[in-house]
C-alpha cells in the first residue's frame, strides 16, 4: 500500500465512521471529506468541484422535479381514491399499496412515492381497525425495492449508469435494470404481503376509527390558568378527569422542572409536561379548565379559521437540529408547536427547546388556508388528509406526455439520459405545472451535495489504486470459490454499508471496487456493477439506511431495532433471487 492509497482508505474511512456516528448530516461529511482529500493532495483541486459537473448529478435533480410534478398531479388523486378503499385482509392490502408504490417508484423518486401513499395506509389501518405499523415498513421497503426496475427509479441506478459510462463508454439504458430489478421487486413484494408484514412488530397506536392519523406517545406543555379547577389540587385528583392515557413527567414552577410530582399541589401559572394523544389532551384541558403554553393563549379544538395538522420532520426539513425555540416557529412562520413525538422528546425539557428529528411527528396549529403550505415549506409531510388540488383530467395530460418522450428518447439512445429528464423537467416549468420556487423546493440538495463532494473522492480511490488493491485482496479470499459467491460478498458488504451510509454514497464508493474485481477476474463488469446498483438500494435494516425508512419511523412508532425483523429475511431473499437472475442476464463472459 503506497502513500496515496493509504491517504484515501484513511479519508473514506473517517468519512465511514462519521456518517455511523450522525453528529453531522451526511452531505456535511461527505464536503469533509472531499476537502480532506483536496488538502492531502489526493484530489487535485482544480477538480474539487467536478463531481457538480457529473451527469448524475443532473439526472438525479432532474427526476426529483418531475417527481414533484406528479405530487402535484389530478393522476394522483385518482390514485387516492381507487387505493383508498380497504381489502378484506391485510395480507391483500399489503399487496397492493406496496406493489403501487413499487410501480410509482419505478418512474419517479421512491421517497415521493412513498410520501404520495403514506397517508393512503394511514387511512386504510384505521378503516381496518389496525395499527399504521403493519403498513408503513411494507410501504418503505415496497418503494426500495420498485426503485430497482428502472433506470431512474433510484440514485444508484443512475450513478452505476454513468460510471459505466465513463468506463465502458456505453451507459445502461432505462430498462437495463427491469429483468433483474423486476424479478427482485415482484419476489420481495410476495414475501411481505404472505409473511414480511407478520414479522413488523406491533406498535399499537390509536384504535380510533378516525381517519386522521394519531400518535398515542406526544410530549406537550399545558399551563394552570388563572381559575383553573385543577389549582389546589394533586395529580392523582387530576386522573380521573384525564383518564389513563395522561402521563406525567414533569412540572414547571418557575425556573426549576420538578420530576418528582408525588404530593405537589397545583399553583396557577405552573406547567405540566405530559404524556398523551390528542384526544385525551383536548378532554384533559377542557375537564379541568387549563390551556397549552405558547406565546399567547390558543384554543386546541378546530375552528373555522384554524386546524390541527399532524406532520413527519423529513430528512431534509429545516426544522432538523434545530428547536420551535431557535427557528422562531410561531413569529415567523405563524403555527404553534402544540405537541412532539419523537426521541428528543422523551428527554425531559419543555416542548420550545426539544431538539427536532427526522421522523419526528409534530402536532401544529395554525389557520387553515396556509397550514398546509407553511408545514410543506418547512420541509414536513402533512399525515391527515391534505387536500390535494384537483384541476381537469387534461390538465396531466401534457406533462405525461412529456415524461413519456423523454423515457422513449433516453431509451432508444437518441439523447443522454440527463439531457432528456432534464429537458423534460424544463418543459414542465415552462408550461406551468411548476413554478421556478416549487421545482428548486423539490431538489434534495442534501443528495445533490453529498454526490457532488463523493464523486471526486471515489475517482481517488481509483486513480490512486485503492479500488485496486481492494479487489485484489476480495479475489484473495473468495477466488478459490465460484464467481457467484464473489458477487454475494459484494452484494452483503454493499449492504452493510447502504445501511448505514446513503444509498448513493454506498454507489459511489464500491463501483470503483465492482469494476476492478471484474478486470482482475477477467470477466465482464456489468454483472458486477448491477450487483452494486441492487445491492445498494436495499437499505432494509435500519431506520438511516434510507430516506424511506425515516419517513414511516415516528408516525409507525418503530424503534431503531423493528426494521431487521423483516428486513434481514428480505435481504437474504434479495441475494437469493438476484444473484442467479444477475448471472443469467448479464453473463460473467465479457465476449
Amino acid at each position: 500500500m503506497n502513500a496515496d492509497q493509504a491517504t484515501i482508505f484513511a479519508i473514506i474511512l473517517a468519512a465511514f465512521i462519521l456518517f455511523i456516528w450522525g453528529r453531522w448530516r451526511y452531505d456535511l461529511v461527505a464536503m469533509m471529506a472531499l476537502l480532506a482529500a483536496v488538502a492531502a493532495g489526493a484530489v487535485p483541486w482544480n477538480q474539487a468541484f467536478s463531481g457538480f459537473a457529473h451527469p448524475a448529478v443532473a439526472t438525479v435533480a432532474a427526476v426529483l422535479i418531475i417527481s414533484r410534478c406528479f405530487l402535484e398531479s389530478n393522476l394522483i388523486e385518482v390514485i387516492f381514491r381507487r387505493v383508498s378503499r380497504p381489502n378484506s385482509s391485510v395480507a391483500r392490502q399489503s399487496f397492493t399499496l406496496t406493489g403501487l408504490v413499487a410501480v410509482l417508484s419505478g418512474f419517479m423518486n421512491n421517497v415521493g412515492a412513498l410520501a404520495l401513499l403514506m397517508p393512503v395506509g394511514i387511512r386504510i389501518s384505521h378503516l381496518g381497525g389496525n395499527p399504521p405499523s403493519l403498513y408503513l415498513m411494507t410501504l418503505a421497503f415496497g418503494s426500495l425495492l420498485g426503485g430497482l426496475t428502472t433506470l431512474i427509479g433510484t440514485p444508484p441506478n443512475i450513478i452505476i449508469s454513468t460510471f459505466r459510462t465513463e468506463n465502458l463508454g456505453q451507459p445502461f439504458g432505462m430498462f437495463d435494470f427491469t429483468p433483474v430489478g423486476m424479478g427482485v421487486a415482484f419476489t420481495g413484494l410476495v414475501f411481505i404481503s404472505l409473511l414480511g408484514w407478520r414479522l413488523t412488530p406491533i406498535r399499537k397506536g390509536q384504535s380510533s376509527k378516525k381517519e386522521k392519523f394519531e400518535v398515542e406517545n406526544y410530549y406537550t406543555e399545558v399551563r394552570i390558568a388563572e381559575g383553573s379547577i385543577a389549582s389546589g389540587k394533586r395529580l392523582s385528583e387530576l386522573m380521573p378527569a384525564g383518564g389513563s392515557d395522561i402521563q406525567f413527567k414533569g412540572l414547571l414552577r418557575g425556573q426549576s422542572i420538578l420530576a418528582d410530582l408525588a404530593g405537589e399541589a397545583l399553583q396557577v401559572g405552573d406547567i405540566l409536561i405530559i404524556k398523551t394523544n390528542v384526544d385525551s389532551l383536548n378532554d384533559f384541558i377542557k375537564s379541568n379548565e387549563l390551556e397549552l403554553t405558547g406565546e399567547k393563549k390558543i384554543d386546541l379544538g378546530e375552528s373555522e379559521h384554524t386546524e390541527l395538522m399532524e406532520a413527519v420532520v423529513m430528512n431534509d426539513s429545516r426544522l432538523v437540529g434545530r428547536s420551535a425555540s431557535s427557528i422562531c416557529l410561531r413569529r415567523q412562520y405563524a403555527i404553534n408547536l402544540i405537541a412532539v413525538a419523537g426521541h428528543d422528546a422523551k428527554k425531559l425539557k419543555r416542548l420550545h427547546h426539544i431538539i427536532f428529528h427526522p421522523g419526528d411527528v409534530l402536532l401544529v396549529q395554525g389557520p387553515s388556508e396556509s397550514l398546509t403550505g407553511v408545514v410543506e415549506l418547512l420541509g414536513c409531510l402533512p399525515l391527515a388528509e391534505r387536500g390535494l388540488k384537483l384541476g381537469p383530467a387534461k390538465d396531466m395530460l401534457l406533462p405525461l406526455i412529456i415524461f413519456a418522450l423523454a423515457i422513449i428518447g433516453s431509451a432508444a439512445g437518441m439523447l443522454p439520459v440527463e439531457i432528456a429528464f432534464a429537458s423534460a423537467a424544463t418543459a414542465m416549468i415552462l408550461i406551468g405545472m411548476l413554478t421556478l420556487q416549487q421545482a428548486y423546493e423539490s431538489i434534495d440538495w442534501s443528495i445533490i451535495i453529498l454526490l457532488g463532494a463523493m464523486i471526486p473522492v471515489s475517482q481517488a480511490l481509483e486513480s490512486s489504486g485503492g479500488a485496486v488493491l481492494l479487489a485484489q485482496n476480495l479475489i484473495q479470499i473468495f477466488g478459490q470459490y465460484p464467481a457467484a459467491v464473489v458477487l454475494a460478498a459484494l452484494m452483503i458488504w454493499t449492504m452493510i454499508l447502504t445501511n448505514v451510509v446513503n444509498n448513493a454514497a454506498a454507489a459511489v464508493l464500491m463501483a470503483p471496487i465492482a469494476y476492478d474485481t471484474a478486470q482482475a477476474m477477467g470477466s465482464s463488469p456489468d454483472p458486477f456493477l448491477m450487483t452494486i446498483a441492487i445491492a445498494a438500494s436495499c437499505a432494509f435494516l435500519t431506520p438511516i439506511g434510507h430516506q424511506s425508512n425515516t419517513l414511516v419511523m415516528g408516525p409507525g412508532g418503530y424503534k431503531f431495532t423493528d426494521y431487521w425483523h423483516m428486513g434481514l429475511p428480505l435481504s437474504v431473499i434479495v441475494i437469493l433471487v438476484a444473484i442467479p437472475l444477475i448471472m443469467w442476464f448479464w453473463p460473467l463472459s465479457s465476449s
